[in-house]
């Protein structure tokens, strides 16, 4: 099975209007990230821009469409297209999200949260070892962005995906916002979340922005919207965690209302400052 190996440096998500200014010169980016679904036609602009980026950048796959928690059966056809693109591309990187987003022939335009039950875990392992087997690479997976809790859940989220992890040999993509979002939203300690996150299995980390509003009880409400700028809480978050596990390969996502390539290529050297300083030797 081949594994995970995207460089230690700071990424982007690719976004069509950036091509011509990317193509202007040599990039300071480490590697950049797609939407597997995106590409999943045969040719056309979409494809003709992929071969660039994957010419000349490492490239991450990011699935969007498995619904690796569903409890019915995995998409064949999708995995197979999935697969076509893999072998296509040879990424460095796929992963998808601890979520479901189908059910029946239906599919939803959102990343919805699961129970964390043994039940559940039993259903994502066979998942995963399905996309691993077909795929032959290891995958990553997300840990989620939730806006509710289950009461039938028995078992912590960071638990739950370390033993996803260590029953299938995936990795794990710590999405540095995600815990953010959830822990204001469930009024939970963000650092103490990060300080129990198994990250030797981490082979990414994703940052972005969030909205902030209120719930009907006035409380606060955060909502992961790929939308703007990584708040400062975030990036205070990110800088202790790779304190701790060293330089590991780092995403901004920006999926709505797209910046020009400027102020997207800046976050992500913001994010490579800070692995750069993680690299330098502590002062005696």
């Amino acid at each position: 099975m081949q594994l995970s190996h995207l460089p230690r440096q700071s990424g982007v998500g690719f976004k069509p209007e950036h091509f011509s200014a990317i193509r202007e010169g040599r990039q300071p980016i480490g590697f950049f990230e797609v939407h597997a679904e995106n590409y999943m036609g045969d040719g056309g602009p979409p494809h003709a821009h992929l071969r660039y980026i994957r010419e000349n950048y490492a490239l991450s796959l990011h699935g969007v469409g498995l619904s690796i928690g569903s409890m019915q059966p995995l998409d064949r056809d999708h995995l197979a297209r999935l697969k076509s693109l893999c072998d296509r591309y040879e990424p460095e990187s796929f992963s998808e999200h601890l979520a479901w987003s189908s059910h029946d022939t239906v599919f939803l335009n959102d990343l919805l949260p699961l129970p964390y039950t043994h039940e559940t875990l039993d259903h994502i392992v066979e998942h995963v070892d399905q996309v691993q087997s077909t795929l032959n690479r290891q995958m990553l997976l997300e840990n989620p962005a939730t806006y509710l809790l289950f009461a039938e859940s028995t078992i912590p989220e960071t638990e739950f995906l370390a033993e996803i992890a260590r029953r299938t040999g995936c990795g794990l993509l710590l999405d540095v916002n995600n815990v953010f979002v959830s822990a204001t939203n469930h009024k939970l300690d963000a650092e103490a979340y990060l300080a129990s996150f198994p990250l030797q299995h981490v082979g990414e980390i994703h940052l972005s922005g969030h909205a902030e509003t209120i719930d009907e009880a006035g409380a606060p409400l955060l909502i992961d919207t790929h939308d703007k700028q990584v708040a400062d809480p975030v990036w205070a978050l990110y800088e202790s965690v790779i304190a701790r596990s060293g330089p590991v390969a780092s995403l901004v996502e920006w999926d709505d209302n797209i910046p020009a390539w400027p102020v997207l290529r800046a976050e992500a050297q913001a994010a490579q400052a800070i692995l750069d300083r993680a690299r330098r030797p502590a002062a005696a």
